[in-house]
Parts: C-alpha cells; sequence; structure tokens
C-alpha cells in the first residue's frame, strides 16, 4: 500500500540572537511537525526543520512566514550570511518515496500564497526553474511574483523544491579569510572543484575564520568526504558543525544528535503519546509515558551505525505499537516508515555482515 506524501522544509530567517523572535517563529510553524530550531548569532540566521503531509506544512510555513515578516527589519540586520528577506529561503524536500515533483508544486502553492496573503515579492529556485539562489542573490533576476522591488523591511522570499542535502561548517585555524575564500572557491563543484559543493568562507567575530559549506549531492559527496580533502591538503581544521539535520546517510560525528530520521521518529512517538493522553485510561497512559521516553532518545540518536541500526528497529517497532494501540494515522505511518529507511539506508555492508540476522529481520518488517 502506498503511503501519504511527505515533505520537509527547511525555512532559513534571518534572525540568529533574539530569542523571543526566533521563538515566536518557530510558534507559529507549529501546525506543522517542528523537528528542529538551529539558530547561529555570527550568521544571524536561525535554520527551521518542520515536516509533514502538503496541508500541514503549509500551514506551518505560511503563518511562520508571516511571524517573520512582521518582526524582523531587513534594514536593521547585521550578520555574515548573505540575504534576500526576513524569510530568506523556503525549500521544500521530499521525504520517503515522495517524488521531487510534488515538492515544487507545494513550493508553488507556498510562494503563490505568500504573495497574495502577504504581499511579499517570490522567487522561485531549485528544481524545475531557470534560477539559482546564487542567480537571486546577485540581483541578476526579477521577482516570479511581485516586486520588482522588495519589501521595505521584509525583504522577497526565496522558495523552491530540492533534494536533501547537508549544511556543513569547519572553523579553520592558522586561515586568513583570504587564504580561505580561495580554498572555499577550489572546493566548489561550479570551479571543478568536489562534486555537489557550494562553499563560502566568513570572518566571524573574534578574527575567526569559518568555511561554509552545502553539500548537495550526499550520494557522491559526504562531511567525510570533505573532512578528508582538507586533510590531504594539510588545512589546520577546528571543530565541524552540521546546521540544521542530516539525513542518516550522510552523516559525520557532527551529526550526533542531529539527525533527520531520528527527528522524524521522535516527533512521531511524541505524536503518538499525545493521542494516547486523549484515549485517556490506565494502558494507554503508560504507553504515553513509554513513547515520551523513547521520544526523546530517538531525537537524541547519536551518529554511529551500532546506534542507526538499533534507531531503524525502534522507527520500524513504533508503526506496530502505535498501530495496535490505536493511536497511528497515515501520516505519522509515513514519517515512521521514512525514519526507518532512512537509517536502514545509512547501514554499512560491513555493519550487516556483522548484524545480518537483525539487518534481515529489520528488512522483512520494512518489506
Amino acid at each position: 500500500m502506498a503511503r501519504e506524501s511527505l515533505f520537509e522544509s527547511v525555512p532559513n530567517f534571518s534572525e540568529g540572537s533574539r530569542a523571543d523572535v526566533i521563538a515566536a517563529i518557530a510558534s507559529a510553524a507549529s501546525k506543522a511537525f517542528v523537528l528542529d530550531v538551529d539558530a547561529d548569532a555570527d550568521h544571524n540566521r536561525v535554520v527551521m526543520s518542520l515536516a509533514g503531509v502538503r496541508q500541514r506544512l503549509i500551514d506551518g510555513l505560511l503563518p511562520a512566514i508571516a511571524e517573520a515578516a512582521g518582526r524582523i527589519d531587513l534594514r536593521e540586520h547585521r550578520g555574515v550570511h548573505p540575504r534576500v528577506g526576513a524569510a530568506d529561503v523556503v525549500p521544500i524536500v521530499p521525504l520517503g518515496e515522495t517524488p521531487i515533483d510534488a515538492c515544487r508544486e507545494v513550493a508553488h502553492e507556498v510562494g503563490e500564497r505568500v504573495w497574495e496573503e502577504l504581499r511579499l515579492p517570490v522567487f522561485f529556485y531549485g528544481h524545475g526553474e531557470a534560477h539559482t539562489l546564487a542567480d537571486i542573490r546577485a540581483g541578476r533576476v526579477q521577482p516570479a511574483l511581485g516586486g520588482p522591488d522588495p519589501h521595505p523591511t521584509a525583504g522577497a522570499v526565496c522558495v523552491g523544491a530540492r533534494r536533501a542535502l547537508v549544511a556543513f561548517n569547519v572553523m579553520l585555524y592558522e586561515t586568513d579569510i583570504i587564504a580561505a575564500r580561495a580554498l572555499a572557491r577550489s572546493l566548489r563543484e561550479s570551479t571543478d572543484g568536489l562534486r555537489g559543493v557550494q562553499a563560502l568562507a566568513f570572518e566571524l567575530p573574534g578574527r575567526r575564520v569559518q568555511l561554509s559549506m552545502n553539500l548537495f549531492r550526499i550520494d557522491e559527496t559526504t562531511p567525510a568526504d570533505v573532512l578528508a580533502q582538507l586533510a590531504r591538503r594539510g588545512v589546520p581544521l577546528g571543530p565541524e558543525q552540521v546546521v540544521g539535520l542530516c539525513p542518516a546517510v550522510a552523516a559525520s560525528g557532527a551529526a550526533d544528535g542531529r539527525l533527520l530520521e531520528g527527528r522524524l521518529a521522535r516527533a512521531a512517538a511524541a505524536d503518538g503519546a499525545a493521542r494516547c493522553e486523549q484515549v485517556g485510561g490506565e494502558e494507554h497512559i503508560a504507553l504515553s509515558a513509554r513513547l515520551r521516553a523513547e521520544a526523546d532518545e530517538l531525537g537524541r540518536l547519536p551518529a554511529d551505525e551500532d546506534a542507526i541500526l538499533a534507531g531503524a528497529e525502534r522507527a520500524a517497532a513504533l508503526i506496530r505499537v502505535l498501530d495496535a494501540a490505536g493511536v497511528v494515522d497515515t501520516e505519522v505511518d509515513a514519517m515512521l516508515a521514512a525514519a526507518a529507511l532512512g537509517l536502514r539506508a545509512a547501514i554499512s555492508p560491513a555493519t550487516e555482515s556483522i548484524y545480518r540476522a537483525r539487518v534481515d529481520a529489520l528488512d522483512a518488517r520494512l518489506a
């Protein structure tokens, strides 16, 4: 039986310092499943990860964009990251078996409603579009909706469909900003560097230098591949950072507790717990407590393969647990299936050979 189409959105808002504003935007998004809120004061930017079926996602995105537009004044904005709007970038990403073309349909619905209801100019980028974010930020493109001038305080909104990526930052030691920019340029796919890498260098307060990357072909280039390349070049490296969430298949140690699939399973388990509380009764209340504990652990899932395999087993088991309790719907079922399958995809052949019986049982459960 085909499962319901499931989507993720990773909106980037131009506020990374004011906790009250960040909390208000996240609260406004709460009709969707809010998987993560990751703020960065140096970039003055917050990355949120939302998930749900089409209508739930849209119902979360539009109020969040409106809240950001009402609270963020770009005339007063300071931060190292380039931007065109208060609700700067709103990508729509497929989860599970959802086709990328369906994401483009959602992106266009979101963009049209942003213009019609909020009167914010909209650029479309990504899958199926003629322009990239780089084109938009360089001023080479007019808005597809509204404009040509941006909103005086909230700017414009970039909406588009794309596949999953990893936003990955590394601090550089003993490297000045000029050398860091040359390094970033050499790593980019567009300049014959690594496949699927977009890279910028930023000088942060305190003369710290950061290499900031989007890895958009994670089946070809992962954070581990980038680190190996930098090590071969002898670049002195500092702390690593995953911004937002990371698909398990591309996870490195920096993604501990930040696995996309772990957060999907957490949201599903928490939803099941809330439904159990609504049903009431001794058994459902006891199950609710167990589900909340499970949600907490899944949300903090480490990025090592033993933990990832266990996480896949737990997500798959939750489908049956929630079904037996009568508290699962098609959306939560799709979330748990996407979580389990995504975690399963991250298990290497070497780990499979060690845990053959467990992997075979998991595959049978997911078939």
